[in-house]
């Protein structure tokens, strides 16, 4: 049965209603079409993934036995963030007022964006990095500056540095880099804060885990120093989508404007505290990621394959022009892998994401069939 018309009734009444016919239709901002995708390749990943840098195993026992104990009656209420922001303040050893748990670390960047970006502003993004960085900065009226880091993906230090104006109004630096794997020093993350009191720096510590080393006992002593975490690597939680956003208090107030209140589900703040009481679970598998990264590295090695020092759970590896071949014939072994051919200096790159030692093995295995059949690395020789 054919609908009515809307609008020839309403024309019919005498209301002021466009023409069925006209072309005439609500249009995005300017910024918004001509902003770049992001479309990631979640599709059919019913393999070893190895390309998301996810936790491959599973999260902590404790976190499950929450999920098993949630009634339907408690997903009627709205999510109430503060109590657990508490206890994640407690955990880093910081005041309530100074922590925002947000919808994974997409919403930090976004709300970080959004509060601080204005028209003719700078974002200082060194590059390769993040992809959403530079997509979040583009709905704003702001100009990215991107910072190209040498062949050797080192944090390009001194060209920021060159890059720095009145302007500069965040610096975003992930720390460790993804996909790089590389690192930016306290020291130099002091400096840049330093040299720019305008300019918010943001440090980005997704894979802390792996590296490490934090800045965050500096929150309290620079004050346009912010920091982001997530809980979607190491802790395992990525499908629940929870991140933090830590700063000065002031910075925070101005943060918490822009936020939604009820951005952050019932069931992801149910699980946290139980996944950071876990702490013997994370070493664990931290510890496993880390043995694994090390022998995995022996193999790309022996199958004299470049590959560039990481301190995160993944390794770049330089494939060369079969990126594309390399990364479709893991998959067909079982082992999904990231193209980064399209990141700013990484043609003909891979990143691996590095899982347990059993997990590895089995990578591994499938590297060297693949290798082999592509004739790259040793056995182009």
């Amino acid at each position: 049965m054919r609908m009515p018309n809307p609008f020839a009734a309403a024309s019919e009444k005498g209301g002021l209603v466009a023409e069925p016919h006209t072309t005439v239709k609500p249009a995005p901002r300017s910024r918004v079409q001509t902003m770049k995708e992001y479309h990631p390749p979640l599709d059919n990943r019913d393999a070893l993934r190895l390309d998301f840098n996810e936790n491959t195993l599973a999260c902590s026992p404790k976190v499950r036995e929450v999920l098993g104990s949630i009634s339907t009656g408690d997903l009627t209420r709205y999510p109430e963030r503060g109590p657990v922001e508490e206890i994640v303040a407690a955990h880093l050893g910081l005041a309530p007022q100074q922590v925002a748990l947000t919808n994974g670390v997409d919403e930090a960047i976004h709300v970080l964006f959004e509060t601080f970006l204005e028209s003719g502003d700078e974002l200082l993004l060194p590059v390769p990095t993040y992809t959403m960085y530079e997509i979040y900065a583009s709905t704003t009226d702001a100009n990215t500056i991107a910072v190209q880091a040498d062949d050797d993906l080192r944090f390009p230090f001194e060209r920021l540095l060159s890059a720095l104006t009145p302007r500069t109004k965040i610096i975003a630096i992930a720390n460790p880099n993804s996909p790089s794997g590389s690192i930016a020093s306290r020291e130099q993350i002091i400096e840049l804060a330093r040299r720019a009191p305008q300019a918010v720096v943001l440090v980005d510590e997704a894979y802390f885990h792996f590296h490490g080393e934090t800045i965050v006992d500096l929150i309290d002593i620079i004050p346009n120093l912010i920091m982001a975490r997530t809980f979607s690597k190491a802790y395992g939680l990525a499908g629940l989508r929870i991140g933090v956003l830590v700063g000065p208090a002031e910075s925070m107030r101005w943060i918490r404007r822009v936020l939604s209140p009820y951005s952050v589900n019932s069931l992801a703040l149910a699980c946290l505290p139980s996944a950071l009481n876990d702490a013997a679970y994370l070493d664990w598998y931290v510890s496993e990621v880390l043995a694994a990264r090390s022998e995995f590295e022996l193999v790309l090695d022996s199958a004299e394959i470049r590959r560039w020092p990481s301190r995160a759970n993944f390794i770049l590896v330089d494939i060369g022009p079969q990126h594309g071949e390399f990364v479709r014939l893991m998959s067909v072994g079982g082992v999904l892998v990231r193209d980064r051919s399209s990141d700013p200096g990484c043609d003909g790159r891979v990143r691996i994401t590095v899982g347990t030692r059993q997990q590895m093995q089995q990578a591994a295995c499938v590297l060297k069939d693949t290798v082999s059949r592509l004739q790259i690395g040793r056995a182009s020789q």
